[in-house]
């Protein structure tokens, strides 16, 4: 089943259906409905099935169907031909998170079969790995329909570790206005690369500050609060004084940490670049958008969907990651929710993914243990 789905290109500038209509045939040949929610183009879709309908609602077991591209990246085989060898499958997404999404999927039968009086959910969404942007209509539909589950595992890997805190994820766009002009009357244009390189170096400065002066969480790999940008563009030839320039930038929050408080502090920093540039150029401006924003988790060591997650993969609770996921959108929704699932972050995103087997191993027996559990779920 894994294999099926790496198979599967679903890059998330992509359309994800070939997978999702491959999970939902194959439910529907074990007589379980399938609920599809699809995005505006009607190229991307959630699904969310239930296997025991008429049971108690139960545990959601969730993954993310997007994978990230593999454009730059130096592979040895091709990324979306699964080949196992040396007690690893390789291919991309076989991490992150096909491995836990194929694992689950071929327990189902095994889930309707067993004597459980809950039921067990999966739901697979698309558009993770740009800012958990399915889940969301997913998360809605569940509060639509009713349906209050008693509790989420999110399959991220972890190698099986319960983890039970991740930072908030926060994307920004900026755009800087400025006039053009030839290169060599300076004083006739406002450079918006220039202006626009002020405020990437004022956000470094604030990381760094963050780096330096913010309450350390040690359970972080990283303890503190991150701030970078990715992406920049603006210009066309040497000798023009660029007109535009636009950067994008995150912020990855410790959980109490503002991140409204740090955006505002940006903000105020461009805004006193502002007369400099309309000494020249009237209409220059400096514009920024809140471009998607994802909860961090916390959650209790303590929980019973924590406690749940130790006993069946034999490893204590606690851990916290750094990288962002879907469980905090389920956690604010008032699903107790924990991350754990197959194979290592630090395969994910990287040429040459893999996932272990001895890890799909470990998730197949933890979801054997969670069926086998007395009452079959928290929901009991």
């Amino acid at each position: 089943m894994i294999e099926r789905l790496v198979s599967i290109p679903t890059v998330s500038r992509d359309s994800n259906l070939g997978l999702i209509e491959t999970a939902r045939d194959y439910l529907a040949g074990l007589g379980v409905k399938s609920r599809l929610t699809y995005d505006a183009s009607k190229k991307k879709a959630n699904l969310f099935a239930t296997l025991g309908e008429g049971r108690k609602p139960g545990i959601i077991l969730s993954g993310h169907t997007d994978v990230v591209p593999v454009e730059g990246q130096v592979w040895s085989t091709d990324p979306f031909v699964p080949v196992t060898r040396d007690g690893r499958m390789y291919g991309r997404g076989s991490a992150d998170m096909k491995g836990f999404i194929g694992t689950a999927l071929a327990m189902a039968p095994k889930f309707l079969a067993a004597d459980m009086d809950s039921a067990m959910h999966i739901a697979l969404s698309f558009d993770e790995e740009v800012g958990c942007i399915g889940v969301r209509g997913l998360i809605r539909d569940l509060e639509d329909i009713g349906l209050k589950p008693a509790g989420c595992i999110v399959g991220e890997p972890t190698d099986m570790q319960p983890v039970i805190a991740h930072k908030g994820m926060h994307r920004f766009r900026c755009c800087v206005k400025g006039r053009e002009a030839h290169s060599s009357y300076t004083n006739r244009g406002v450079n918006a690369i220039e202006y626009a390189a002020q405020i990437v170096v004022f956000i470094r400065q604030l990381a760094d500050r963050m780096a330096e002066l913010e309450q350390r969480d040690y359970g972080f790999t990283v303890p503190y609060t991150t701030l970078q940008t990715g992406v920049i563009k603006g210009g066309l030839a040497t000798n023009i004084i660029p007109k535009e320039c636009e950067f994008h930038f995150e912020a990855r929050t410790l959980p109490g940490t503002d991140a409204a408080s740090l955006y505002a502090e940006i903000r105020a920093f461009a805004e006193t670049l502002l007369p400099s540039m309309r000494k020249v150029e009237p209409n220059a401006a400096i514009e920024f958008d809140w471009v998607n924003t994802s909860p961090g988790l916390v959650i209790e060591e303590s929980a019973a969907i924590v406690q749940l997650a130790a006993a069946l993969s034999g490893n204590k609770g606690g851990g916290k990651v750094s990288y962002g996921t879907e469980a905090g959108l389920f956690q604010k929704a008032g699903i107790p929710t924990v991350i754990c699932g197959p194979g290592s972050i630090e395969q994910a995103h990287s040429p040459d993914e893999f996932v272990a087997l001895e890890q799909l191993a470990q998730c197949e027996a933890f979801l054997m243990r969670l069926m086998e559990t007395p009452g079959g779920t928290l929901g009991a």
